[in-house]
């Protein structure tokens, strides 16, 4: 469950960032996750697609990287 920890505070770190650039959308985030962190792709994926609605980032891309 700590994904949604961490899923919230990549919200706040792209929102804070698009606020500062002037975005009006955010279409898609890299995120590079260190192999031993534990991550489910698919439970960071499900929080934020929830927890972006209504956010300068709803429906943006996830694009997942892993480092060895």
């Amino acid at each position: 469950m700590h994904e949604l920890a961490v899923t919230e505070s990549i919200l706040d770190i792209v929102c804070h960032h698009a606020k500062q650039a002037e975005a009006g959308r955010v279409l898609s985030i890299h995120l590079v996750i260190g192999e031993l962190s534990s991550i489910v792709d698919d439970s960071v994926q499900f929080y934020f697609d929830y927890l972006s609605q209504d956010t300068v980032a709803s429906g943006a891309e996830l694009v997942f990287g892993r480092l060895a």
